[in-house]
């Protein structure tokens, strides 16, 4: 088990833009992917949420994105996403980032992803509503985007004393 260290909010590398994975360090993306999960596993014993996570969350700046639903994993390489669909929708986003605080902010209803998979297969998945949101959070933190900067005032952010584990 390789349970990493997540960047918190204040950590100038969660700004960093990632970069693709190479076909030839495959073997990269899996050993980041199994860290993914690991640290994400260990995050929701202690806190009590998590679905996905993003390489840069635990300070490595690849395009990789680990989604857990319900015990089913999806792996995420090189992720590309699609809005084919102006429909948006509020949403108070949370994140291990920074675990308590709440943004209230704006996403896309409907999204589309294309990524490859640890075969290197072309795949493509379509996500609504909550899962829509997840992705759109994880995915910005490839390009260095945190919800703090989504928020849609400096208003629009609350503590969540339940997902806080420090109150």
């Amino acid at each position: 088990m390789a349970v990493r260290d997540i960047l918190l909010l204040g950590d100038k590398r969660l700004y960093e833009k990632s970069i693709d994975i190479k076909k030839d360090e495959i073997d990269k993306a899996r050993k980041i992917l199994e860290e993914l999960h690991d640290t994400m596993m260990d995050f929701k014993e202690k806190y009590g949420f998590g679905r996905a996570i993003a390489a840069p969350q635990i300070n490595e700046f690849y395009r990789v994105i680990y989604f857990n639903l319900d015990g089913k994993s999806i792996d995420f390489i090189n992720p590309r996403v699609e809005f084919y669909d102006d429909e948006k929708f509020q949403v108070w986003d949370d994140c291990m980032s920074f675990p308590g605080v709440e943004v209230n902010l704006e996403r896309y209803k409907k999204c589309r992803v294309y990524y490859k998979d640890l075969e290197w297969n072309d795949c493509v998945l379509e996500f609504e509503g909550d899962l829509s949101e997840l992705f759109q959070h994880e995915y910005d933190h490839l390009d260095g985007i945190l919800a703090v900067l989504r928020a849609k005032d400096n208003k629009d952010l609350r503590i969540n004393k339940s997902k806080a584990g420090c109150f």
